[in-house]
Formats: C-alpha cells, structure tokens, sequence
C-alpha cells in the first residue's frame, strides 16, 4: 500500500512530508539549510511526541507556513486538536486549550511589542507571600526572581482579612495561612510557621512561641517565661531546644507543597546580643556558644532554621511547579 505524501507548495514556500518508522529531516541546500531547521524539527517534533514524521523543505520563507504545514500533517494523520496563532512574529503551537509550544524568531521580539505595554508586571507566574515584612519578601523576590516569578506580598492586598492560627501543629498553621490566602485570590501563596521548640518542655512553647507569656505578650516578656520555667534545670544538655519552619506553598487545584527543617541549639541562662528578635537573644546554637542574637544576618540566614527551609523549597519547588 502507497504511503500518504503531504505537500505544500507556492512561489515562496515548498514543504513535502510523509509518515516513516523514524523521524527524519532533509533539505533543499545541503548541511547549511539543514543547520538551519534541525532544532526547531527536534523540538517541536519532541514537545509533540511525535514519531515517524519526515519532512522534506524544498523551498522556504516563512516559519508560519512552515509549522501549519507539520500541524496539517498531524492533524490529518493522527486526529489530534493542533492549531498555531501568530503573535508579533512569535508562533504559539496549541493543542485543545493547552500552549505546548513557542516558536521565537532568531532576532528575537521586543517585549514591549509583544506585551503591548512597557510593564510585564502582570505576566507570568506570581507567588504571593502571606507576609507584610518588607524584608522578609525581599528575600523570597531574590531567589523565586532566578525562576521567573514575581513576588508579591500581603501589603499588595490590603482587603484580605487575617488568617486566624487555629493550628496545633505548625503544618497545620502554614496551609491554613497559605490555602485560605491562595482560595481568595486565586494565586500561589507561600507561608510560613516558626517557632522554638524546648525539648524538657515537651517541645513548648511550639506554635505558641509568639504568645508564651500571654496572647500579646512582647519578646522579653517570652523570653522572661521561658528562662523562668527553664529556672531550675541546671544541665546544659537538658536545655536542648530547636528552631523550627514549615513552609508551605499552596495554589488552586493543586496539592501543596510542604518543606520542613530544624535548627539545633540550646537555651542559654541569661540573653546575648542584639541582632535578633524573638528567642534569638537566648538560644546558643550548636557547641558554638553564641546566640543566635550574636550572629550577623549573613551567618544566620546561612545555617538557620528558615534559611535550611528556603535552601529546600528551592530545590523542589520547580519540579512541583511543572508536576502540577
């Protein structure tokens, strides 16, 4: 049986194409032409999945009429929902309501042109940050801005309401925060939940710490309760304690994604330094006999509790972005 043979053919353009048991590419020109196309039959050919496919160009001057020639083939050989839009020069392959793939010319499309407007403030991947600390979003923007997306924070949604932290677990806490924001708006959220967990102390204050001495208690009255109840254990090694994070980032019709990590240290008997807050001033980490509060931002940041956290969020969030 005579195998289909597609062809497309014009003053400008000529393209024939078949059905094989492999692809295969060839051109009109020799190895220069063929360098010219190889990548661009590879990739589309591989986003695809396609197999067998063998193209032959004879003549060429336009990538449109060169990629509705290939989605022509598919589309009669195999049925499949193909279509190409043309945008500024930019070809975007669909399949159903699905983009699969971008076709970008060589010299490449202004973005503003593309945009239509000079911000692209708007477009692409968003994380919100359910956080109002300046600071601590500047952070997140450094490193999910390596990914391509845009950080926003709490302070950019003055309407929503507060999340209560009905949690008894720090997990429990983080996805109320994260899966409620992300709800009303719509959008990837990340939250956190921190604490100190005291080891003698059954691993209080926990998801209290913020509120040990009282619902609006203040850092040196927490830390007063502590070296209060801690006041008659006199062995450094049962003055054990660890901080704790639990991120969690969540997003509409998805699973979240969860991240945990300790920082180990003990509970000191009288507070040290002033670059802390919280518990910092009272909790000497590891054997080296400095408080967190004695540290600078960059040693901390680096060995931390959050900073152990971040380190592993970002080396899974992208896979759990592209798996969802």
């Amino acid at each position: 049986m005579t195998k289909s043979i597609f062809e497309y053919k014009d003053e400008q353009d000529w393209y024939l194409a078949s059905f094989g048991s492999y692809n295969q590419l060839t051109c009109f020109g020799g190895d220069e032409a063929y360098e010219q196309f190889v990548d661009f039959f590879q990739a589309l050919t591989n986003v695809l999945a396609v197999s067998g496919f063998q193209l032959h160009i004879a003549k060429h001057s336009s990538d449109l009429r060169l990629v509705s020639f290939i989605l022509d083939c598919l589309k009669e050989e195999t049925g499949r929902d193909l279509a190409v839009t043309q945008h500024q020069g930019v070809l975007l392959v669909s399949e159903g309501e699905k983009l699969v793939y971008v076709h970008v010319p060589k010299e490449g499309v202004a973005m503003e042109d593309f945009f239509g407007s000079k911000s692209q403030s708007t477009f692409g991947d968003v994380l919100l940050i359910a956080t109002r600390n300046e600071g601590k979003t500047k952070e997140f923007r450094k490193l999910f801005g390596k990914l391509g997306i845009t950080v926003e924070n709490l302070n950019d949604y003055p309407d929503l309401p507060e999340v209560a932290e009905t949690g008894t677990t720090f997990e429990e806490n983080a996805r109320l925060k994260a899966e409620t924001i992300s709800e009303l708006t719509g959008k990837m959220v990340l939250s956190d939940d921190s604490g100190l967990k005291v080891d003698i102390l059954g691993g209080l204050p926990g998801v209290w710490s913020a509120r040990f001495a009282g619902p609006d208690a203040t850092d040196s009255e927490n830390n007063a309760k502590l070296l209060h109840e801690l006041a008659m254990v006199l062995d450094d090694d049962k003055r054990s304690a660890q901080f704790h994070t639990t991120l969690v980032v969540a997003a509409p019709g998805r699973d979240s994604l969860v991240v945990e990590a300790d920082w180990e240290g003990y509970i000191g008997r009288e507070p040290k330094g002033d670059n802390g807050f919280g518990y910092d001033p009272l909790f000497l980490v590891g054997e080296t006999g400095k408080t967190a509060a004695e540290l600078s931002s960059e040693e901390k940041n680096e060995q931390s509790h959050r900073g152990q956290a971040v380190k592993k969020l970002m080396e899974v969030f992208p896979a759990w972005q592209n798996n969802q």
